[in-house]
């Protein structure tokens, strides 16, 4: 019988490569570096990330955290090999549930999860976060990769992200003077983001077509690269926005549970919302998953942004000069309805027209 001890064991031949992981990080410092902002000097390598709020210009803050994850948007950046955008849509759902709060993202940190470590696919994964934060303007400062055998497939990961943001106090949205007439903008989206792919993925396996497979709703994109599109990062334009006009009263990100669960998070008591789905500019992508799902439409609401990734509810007497500043930050707003009176038990969003799908 072999004693404990003396069958030569490393953690390595137990699956977990240390080498691997330490000549990632060395891979990935010049990407985190890249990040820098004010507050921040984005080097990795502590047991922490330091943040310096006042060299970030902040005077009496308010910190605002989020943190999220992909789901199993991730399971096609898997299976078709395409790795380099999904670190944006981690970024993306953490710092857009930052603005929408009125709160400037400050730090990001990712934690990276797999079976076996690919140092060439990780370094991938956090080129899309460095990019996602370079977007957000907020600073890589952390991270932690773990190698998981047995808990993972070899090929599989899983990634999370956590986001920091500050506003000065009495700066937070939404504001308690949200009143009906207000008017509701929509910021569209890119496309699908990072919410219902697990119903995305049983359409595409309905459909019979491959990852590599021409898109049949994006010429000239594989149907991988096409779902793979990532998630819009608002935060810019609307710190912009803010900046420049105070008749922005509330935000809302859609995210899983689209219209119907997003918007009432921000609506006090009494308030709901009349949209026009007829305004909505529809991306091809929802199309094509309604007609090939046989998805109805109160599904599709419910599971995706539909071609509306943020929504805006602005003060009414103020709604050109909101329009205007948005427009001027680069957004396409749309005017989809005004925020309107409701009774208890009654739906906080309401319908009128049909999305053209």
């Amino acid at each position: 019988m072999t004693k404990p001890g003396q069958n030569g064991l490393t953690y390595a031949q137990a699956g977990v490569d240390i080498d691997a992981g330490n000549a990632m990080v060395d891979q990935i410092k010049p990407l985190v570096r890249a990040t820098r902002r004010p507050g921040a000097d984005a080097e990795i390598g502590g047991f922490g990330g330091l943040f310096d709020l006042k060299a970030a210009g902040f005077t009496d803050p308010i910190l605002v955290a989020a943190n999220d994850g992909v789901g199993t948007k991730v399971k096609i950046a898997i299976e078709s090999g395409l790795h380099a955008t999904i670190g944006i849509d981690l970024v993306a759902m953490c710092v857009n549930d930052l603005i929408v709060q009125g709160a400037e993202p400050l730090l990001f940190l990712d934690y990276y999860a797999t079976g076996k470590l690919d140092p060439k696919v990780g370094v991938e994964l956090v080129r899309g976060i460095a990019d996602g934060c370079r977007q957000a303007g907020c600073a890589l400062i952390g991270g932690e990769t773990a190698e998981m055998p047995g808990l993972y497939a070899e090929k599989d990961y899983d990634l999370a992200g956590f986001a920091v943001g500050a506003a000065e106090r009495g700066t937070l949205l939404p504001r308690a003077d949200l009143v009906p007439g207000d008017v509701v903008f929509g910021l569209p989206s890119s496309g699908v983001h990072s919410n219902g792919y697990s119903l995305v993925r049983r359409i595409v396996a309905l459909s019979g077509l491959a990852w590599d497979a021409p898109a049949p709703f994006a010429p000239g994109m594989s149907l991988a690269e096409a779902l793979l599109i990532p998630t819009r990062i608002y935060v810019k334009p609307l710190l912009q926005a803010l900046k420049h006009t105070d008749g922005i009263k509330a935000l809302a990100h859609i995210t899983g549970g689209g219209f119907p669960d997003n918007i009432p998070r921000v609506l006090p008591a009494g308030l709901g919302v009349a949209l026009d789905l007829a305004a909505i500019p529809v991306p091809p992508v929802f199309g094509w998953l309604a007609g090939v799902g046989g998805v109805a439409e109160r599904e599709m609401l419910r599971t995706f942004n539909c071609g509306i990734g943020m929504i805006v509810a602005a003060d009414a007497a103020k709604a050109d000069q909101v329009e205007t500043a948005l427009k001027a930050a680069g957004e396409a707003p749309v005017r989809l309805g005004e925020i309107v009176p409701v009774s208890d038990g009654e739906e906080q969003v309401a319908y009128r027209g049909k999305l053209a799908l």
